[in-house]
C-alpha cells in the first residue's frame, strides 16, 4: 500500500469512553487492520485492559493493531479516581466533569501525535477539538458519529431547521423538513439538556463546527439498508462520508467461538424451535426503575412467548422488581440473565424471533445482521430516530408505544410502558398476520448485511476506496 513516503498507511482511533462508542471503533480498528493498514487505538488504563481483549484475536491472525495509553484527567475536574468511562458518572454533575475532562485531553493528543505522525485520526464527535489539532500536523481528521445515515440527516434537518420550536406543546407532531421521506415526531420525543447545562452545550455547539471542517464522516453502517439517506447525506448535506458496516462482521469472522466458553443460555436455546424465544436487553446504558422491570416481566408472562432477558440486576433474596413466584413459574419457558450476555451469538440462534431493543445503533445493526424483527423501545441520544427507521422505513419492527426521550440520568417515578403494550408488541411481532412479512424482511436485510461486506460489496470497496484516498499524495 503506497503512501506519500512509501511507507505502510497508519491510522489512529481515538473513541469516546463508553461502551455504545468504544465496541465500533475497536472493530473498525480491526477491520482497516485486517486490510494491511497499521491501526492504533487510543485509550486510557481503565479501559486498555478492555481494548486489549477485544484485539488479541485479530493480533494472532498477525494484524498490524496497537494500544496507546493516555492519563484521564479526573483529579484535574473533580472526579474521582478511575472514573475514566462515561458510564460510571452517575449524577448530572460528574457527567458535566467527564465532559471537562475530555477537553482536557487534548495536549496528550498533540503529544501522541506529534511523536507517531500517523496519516489520519478517526476520532469520535465528541472530541471537537480532535479537528484543530489533526490539522495542526496536516493530517485529515476523519469523523466517528456512532449513528446510523437516517439519524445523521435527521438530527442535521432538525438542528438546521429547528421545526420543534415553533409547537405549542410536547405532544404536537411536527414533519422533519428537508427529508427524504415524511417522519413525523412530537417535541417530547426530541434530546433535550438542561438549561443550566453548559458543559453539554458547549460540546454540541463545537460538534456542530468541527463537522464543518472534518475531513469525513465514517459510518458503521451499509448502503443498501438505508440508500435514500447515505445519497441524502452526501449529495443534499454535501458530507463526505464512507460506509463500511456492519463492522462487527469483523469479531465473527476473527474470534474463536470457543472464547465464549458456550454460555449457558445458548445451550438453552438449542432446545428450542426456530423463532420461538423473544430476547430482551436494553444495552449497557439503560437503568429501569423496579416498577418498569415488574411491568416487563408481567407482560412477558402474559404473552406466553418464551424469552431470554437481559437485566442489569443482582441476584438478591428479595427481588422486588420480578413478580412473586415468577421464575418458578417460568421455568423452563424463560431464562433471566444477570449482567452481560453474548448479544451477537444470541441473535443469530434460530431460536431468536424477536429482539426488544432499546434502539441503540449497535443493538440495531446486530439485529439487523441476524435477520430479527425488533420491538422497539427508545430512551435516549438517537433512538427515536433509529425506531422510525426501523418500524416506518425497514418495515422490520413495531413500536412499544414510548413518547418521552429523557437521559439515562433522568429518574422516572412510574413505569412509562405498562405490561398490555408489552404484551400487545411482543405477539404483534411473534405470531400475528404481520408477522411472517416482518421476518421476511428482517431476513432479506440479513443477506444484504452479509453480502455488503463481503469482495464487491457496498461496505467492502467503501473501505477500500477510502484507504486509497488516504494512502494517495494530498490526502
Amino acid at each position: 500500500m503506497e503512501t506519500k513516503s512509501h511507507e505502510q498507511l497508519h491510522i489512529f482511533f481515538f473513541p469516546y469512553m463508553i461502551q455504545g462508542h468504544f465496541i465500533p471503533l475497536i472493530n473498525m480498528a480491526k477491520l482497516f487492520a485486517s486490510r494491511g493498514v497499521k491501526s492504533t487505538l487510543i485509550t486510557t488504563p481503565l479501559n486498555a485492559p478492555l481494548f486489549s481483549k477485544a484485539i488479541q484475536s485479530s493480533k494472532k491472525l498477525g494484524f498490524d493493531i496497537d494500544i496507546l495509553v493516555i492519563k484521564f484527567p479526573t483529579e484535574e475536574v473533580g472526579l474521582p479516581q478511575g472514573c475514566e468511562n462515561a458510564n460510571l458518572a452517575t449524577t448530572r454533575e460528574m457527567n458535566e466533569k467527564f465532559i471537562k475532562a475530555t477537553f482536557l485531553l487534548q495536549p496528550q493528543i498533540e503529544q501522541i501525535l506529534d511523536e507517531h505522525r500517523p496519516h489520519c485520526l478517526v476520532a469520535d464527535v465528541f472530541f471537537p477539538w480532535a479537528t484543530d489539532v489533526a490539522a495542526k500536523f496536516g493530517i485529515p481528521r476523519i469523523m466517528f458519529h456512532g449513528i446510523s445515515f437516517f439519524a445523521l440527516c435527521a438530527s442535521l434537518s432538525v438542528a438546521l431547521y429547528e421545526p420543534h420550536a415553533k409547537l405549542s406543546s410536547d405532544s404536537e407532531v411536527f414533519t422533519i423538513p428537508n427529508f427524504p421521506v415524511e417522519i413525523k415526531l412530537t417535541r417530547s420525543q426530541m434530546p433535550t439538556f438542561p438549561k443550566q447545562s453548559s458543559e453539554f452545550t458547549k460540546l454540541f455547539k463545537e460538534a456542530m463546527e468541527s463537522e464543518e471542517k472534518s475531513y469525513g464522516f465514517i459510518v458503521n453502517s451499509f448502503y443498501e439498508l438505508e440508500p435514500a439517506f447515505a445519497d441524502h447525506y452526501r449529495t443534499v448535506f454535501g458530507r463526505k462520508a464512507w460506509h463500511i458496516g456492519p463492522v462487527s462482521s469483523v469479531s465473527k469472522a476473527a474470534d474463536d467461538e470457543a472464547s465464549l466458553d458456550q454460555h449457558e443460555c445458548l445451550n438453552w436455546l438449542n432446545s428450542k424451535k426456530p423463532n420461538s424465544v423473544v430476547y430482551i436487553c436494553f444495552g449497557s446504558t439503560t437503568n429501569f426503575i423496579d416498577s418498569q422491570l415488574l411491568e416487563i416481566a408481567a407482560g412477558l408472562e402474559a404473552s406466553g412467548q418464551e424469552f431470554i432477558w437481559v437485566v442489569k440486576r443482582e441476584k438478591n433474596d428479595k427481588e422486588e422488581w420480578l413478580p412473586e413466584g415468577f421464575e418458578k413459574r417460568m421455568e423452563g419457558k424463560g431464562v433471566i440473565i444477570r449482567g452481560w450476555a453474548p448479544q451477537v451469538p444470541i441473535l443469530e440462534h434460530q431460536a431468536i424471533g424477536a429482539f426488544v431493543t432499546h434502539c441503540g445503533w449497535n443493538s440495531i445493526l446486530e439485529g439487523v445482521s441476524a435477520g430479527v424483527p425488533m420491538i422497539t423501545w427508545p430512551v435516549s441520544a438517537d433512538q427515536f430516530y433509529n425506531e422510525k427507521l426501523v418500524t416506518e422505513v425497514l418495515k422490520t419492527g413495531v413500536v412499544v408505544g414510548v413518547k418521552q426521550w429523557g437521559t439515562v440520568l433522568d429518574v422516572k417515578k412510574e413505569a412509562s410502558v405498562k405490561r398490555e403494550a408489552i404484551e400487545k408488541a411482543v405477539n404483534q411481532v411473534m405470531v400475528s398476520e404481520e408477522a411472517d412479512g416482518m421476518r421476511g424482511r428482517a431476513r432479506a436485510l440479513r443477506e444484504m448485511a452479509t453480502r455488503a461486506v463481503e469482495e464487491g460489496g457496498s461496505s467492502f470497496s467503501d473501505l477500500t476506496s477510502l484507504i486509497q484516498e488516504l494512502g494517495s499524495p494530498g490526502a
